[in-house]
């Protein structure tokens, strides 16, 4: 897959990880793992480069004697899967015209 469009998926994967609730990388990581392989230096690559962009923010707290990082999307980030969503039908649109030839063999 070409990986600027990858990486814009995998952004969208991790708005959507916690477009309901708060979570923390080990977390997003688990509940991720059905759908898609997520290595942590790939998952903070991302967390950072959505954090630079406004899309979500990160509190500290302790836990169990440990700091943990939680993130929080914001009203960019749920913006932005909102735009995905309505960008993805064109994307669908697309993937079949392209299948179409193979339907047909």
């Amino acid at each position: 897959m070409e990986g600027q469009l990858k990486r814009g998926l995998l952004d969208i994967c991790v708005l959507a990880a916690i477009k309901s609730k708060d979570s923390y990388g080990y977390k997003m990581i688990k509940d991720m793992k059905p759908y898609i392989e997520l290595s942590e230096s790939t998952l903070y690559t991302i967390l950072k480069r959505l954090e630079n962009a406004g899309m979500l923010t990160v509190r500290i707290t302790e836990h169990d004697g440990r700091l943990r990082k939680y993130y929080h999307i914001t009203e960019a980030g749920l913006r932005r899967i909102e735009d995905f969503k309505a960008e993805w039908k064109e994307v669908i649109s697309i993937y079949q015209y392209v299948m179409k030839e193979d339907c047909h063999e």
